[in-house]
């Protein structure tokens, strides 16, 4: 990049006057990003089973019964401690009842038949052959199977998915429930795997303060520490790399609640298979332009409060004044045609910009990844440590410009469904934002393109990386300033 007196234009407007900020170290906004990881915390595959058995440990010393059916009742009860104290100590029959428990003296979850003479068989309920007592097994009901139609059984059951977990006895009038011991015992080592897999993925997928990362091939969880329910909408970051929403378990979409992320989603893929959806389903208010759809037979449609309108779904017309519907007038086919065009051009507006942001976060997190790479790179010394510690200053800038480009890309989507009197708010919120934003990104890309003059016509290297610290934390500002603003959905 040539150098030039212009080349720092449009992204430099501090006063000169005005003391540097002072960053205590070379990750400072690493540390402002890190302050959510108070809120949760990453876990593995077997740091989850630890707590899986724990907490059967736990209710099973509680409730005084095997670890097997402790974790049965503990499925039933969403893992939850307490909700099986509650059950199990006010009616423990109807508790037992309704996980398919046989009455304590009635037997155990692998029951063999007793043994009277050595040499009698036992006929199977499911093959008919006759096999050996020691070959049989049952639910602890009396209904007796043969191992290898057991076998069959699990691994048809485990096929099925995690319905496996609520398996009961073959016998279609019998209610007992098929527990871990069982499974344990006559499966085959692949479909053991399969169901303890099934029955910690259970663990976390039913629990109040625990999700599994969404990410392909990911098999980590994060857990809440901010309560004993997911309280608020948090966005995380896993080990793997990957942003999301420990609420709705979509990608990170601070500051717009989880509802504009199904509503967008919905709308991109009715969209996206046809640009006529907008004409056949939904249309705009004559009067406020608010979207609604038809979701009755009538068309004399009411506007929501405050605004009220009535007007025709076909034509659109005022309903409390004369109109027609059954004659073909070019004017009206053009009318339509024209709020066609209309209703999806201003789709396309916020769509296109919700795109666009996107774009530029990811071409922002490659150079981000080739600056933490050059990072390593460098020897020891003072001149590597000053050279580390410029560079943490350009990672911290490119840090908020991705966080940055999540949080407006889904400003766009928002925009899209918010009332009309919102719109002013939420544009003065985002131009405020992206003009940061868009001068923060232009001056960390200058400095990674730039030549060796390019610091000699304004104050050198350390002066630039003084205005890059504030101009990060002024945009870091701007972008809480916004999101403050939608915690009370900008009323």
């Amino acid at each position: 990049m040539a150098s030039s007196d212009n080349d720092d234009q449009g992204y430099s407007d501090f006063d000169e006057e005005e003391d540097p900020i002072e960053l205590e170290s070379d990750d400072d906004m690493a540390v402002l990003l890190a302050a959510r990881r108070q809120k949760y915390k990453v876990l593995t595959e077997g740091a989850v089973r630890a707590l899986q058995d724990d907490c059967i440990a736990g209710v099973a010393d509680l409730i005084q019964v095997p670890p097997a059916i402790a974790a049965i009742v503990l499925r039933h009860c969403h893992w939850s401690t307490l909700v099986v104290q509650d059950k199990w100590f006010s009616d423990e029959q109807g508790l037992r009842a309704a996980v398919g428990l046989l009455p304590p003296s009635d037997g155990d979850a692998v029951a063999e038949p007793k043994r009277k003479r050595k040499d009698k068989k036992l006929t199977c309920d499911l093959c008919f052959d006759n096999h050996p007592p020691g070959q049989m097994r049952s639910t602890g009901c009396g209904h007796l199977y043969c191992r290898v139609c057991w076998r069959g059984y699990v691994r048809a059951a485990v096929e099925d998915g995690a319905r496996c977990l609520s398996l009961r006895c073959p016998d279609p009038s019998c209610s007992a429930a098929v527990l871990r011991d069982l499974v344990d015992d006559v499966a085959d080592e692949e479909d053991k795997q399969r169901y303890a897999g099934f029955a910690l993925r259970s663990y976390v997928e039913e629990s109040k303060t625990m999700r599994w990362c969404p990410a392909p091939g990911c098999g980590l969880a994060m857990e809440y520490l901010d309560g004993e329910t997911l309280s608020e909408q948090l966005d995380v970051v896993c080990d793997c790399g990957h942003g999301f929403c420990i609420v709705c378990a979509e990608e990170s979409h601070r500051p717009v609640p989880c509802r504009t992320v199904r509503d967008w989603a919905a709308k991109n893929s009715s969209e996206s298979e046809s640009t006529n959806w907008v004409m056949a389903n939904t249309k705009l208010c004559p009067k406020c332009r608010r979207p609604i759809e038809k979701n009755t037979g009538c068309n004399h449609m009411t506007c929501r409060d405050p605004c009220r309108h009535e007007f025709c779904w076909i034509c659109l017309a005022d309903y409390r004044v004369g109109h027609t519907c059954n004659r073909y007038e070019v004017d009206e086919i053009d009318a339509r045609q024209a709020y066609a065009r209309a209703s999806l051009d201003r789709y396309m507006h916020y769509y296109e910009r919700w795109v666009a942001h996107e774009h530029s976060r990811v071409r922002a997190s490659e150079d981000m990844f080739e600056l933490e790479s050059a990072r390593e790179g460098y020897l020891e010394g003072a001149a590597a440590d000053e050279a580390q510690r410029q560079l943490g200053f350009l990672i911290d800038a490119y840090r908020q410009i991705l966080e940055g480009r999540r949080m407006l890309r889904w400003t766009y989507a928002y925009g899209y469904f918010a009332d009309r009197d919102k719109l002013n708010l939420l544009e003065c919120l985002q131009g405020e934002a992206e003009d940061s934003l868009e001068r923060l990104h232009k001056m960390a890309e200058a400095e990674r393109t730039a030549d060796e003059n390019y610091y000699a016509a304004d104050g050198g290297v350390s002066s630039y990386f003084d205005r890059l610290a504030k101009l990060t934390k002024q945009t870091h500002d701007y972008f809480e300033s916004m999101a403050e603003a939608f915690q009370t959905d900008l009323d």
